[in-house]
């Protein structure tokens, strides 16, 4: 086998970018969802979720987001991003799945009992997650707002969108970046 050799990186040139970890983009997170002026900019709607689109650390994907009372997002994932959320105002409920599942090649799955989790996020409070992590957020107040804040890297090349009927999971819906932005 050939031996193979690399040349130095130039001097002068930029190192290239490391990519940014889930616990920076919580730390963005809480950082911003901290930051009182910023929250209080977002113009909410009784009916809809409102957002912001802000400048995340490292090159990454961020949005700040109102949540009327009783709305959510759906089962999704976020492909091959990871990412975090904090909960600036209100309080946010997060079910998820603790099994990876394939990323192509399947419509409908059949869970095992046990792969559920239910997690509420107070003001304050945010959590990190990996690549193809498969979740739902929800603002389960009957009254309130809640407002949150999202970073994901790399940017959002996708979100899968799924249906849920008991233990069965489909996937309904292949949305990319042009269909949100």
């Amino acid at each position: 086998m050939p031996a193979t050799t690399h040349a130095p990186a130039p001097a002068s040139g930029p190192a290239p970018a490391a990519a940014t970890s889930a616990a920076e983009l919580l730390a963005f997170t809480l950082r911003v969802a901290s930051d009182p002026e910023l929250i209080a900019s977002l113009p909410l709607d009784p009916e809809g979720r409102t957002w912001i689109r802000l400048d995340g650390p490292g090159g990454s994907e961020a949005w700040l987001i109102g949540w009327p009372p009783g709305t959510g997002t759906g089962w999704h994932d976020h492909a091959e991003s990871r990412g975090a959320f904090t909960t600036a105002r209100g309080r946010l409920t997060e079910n998820s799945l603790t099994v990876r599942l394939p990323s192509e090649g399947w419509q409908s799955l059949s869970l095992a009992p046990d792969v559920d989790r239910t997690r509420g996020l107070a003001a304050g409070a945010g959590r990190a997650f990996g690549e193809h992590h498969v979740h739902e957020v929800l603002n389960e107040s009957g009254t309130e707002h809640a407002i949150s804040v999202h970073a994901y890297y790399p940017p959002l090349p996708l979100i899968r969108r799924y249906s849920r009927t008991g233990p069965v999971l489909t996937l309904e819906q292949v949305e990319r970046p042009a269909d949100w932005q």
